[in-house]
């Protein structure tokens, strides 16, 4: 079954600025081959349910590894017989508007 998940984890006892945490997380995200779409508040990957959440692990268990709290939100749309979602969503909403979105 493919699946859109979009996931933001972060620790929570390392003070405000989170983003070197989110980095290492972003090099496991990049180097796994799944696509994906970093945001503002979180990331968004599509592929394969045991991948996908393969790579979340991955994330988290490294993050864990100096960390003490961790926070983590989930959001999975998952959908048999569809791929390409990552961009075919957002392609869908620029047709209706006869334009780009910003990105």
């Amino acid at each position: 079954m493919s699946v859109l998940v979009e996931f933001s984890m972060s620790p929570m006892d390392k003070g405000s600025s989170l983003s070197k945490y989110v980095a290492r997380s972003l090099e496991i995200v990049a180097s796994s081959g799944v696509p994906y779409r970093l945001g503002p508040m979180g990331t968004c990957l599509e592929g394969e349910w045991e991948t996908v959440m393969g790579v979340i692990e991955r994330c988290y268990r490294r993050m864990a590894e100096d960390c003490e709290r961790i926070t983590c939100s989930i959001k999975i749309d998952a959908r048999h017989g569809s791929s390409g979602r990552l961009d075919s969503k957002t392609k869908a909403i620029e047709n209706i508007l006869g334009r780009p979105l910003d990105q």
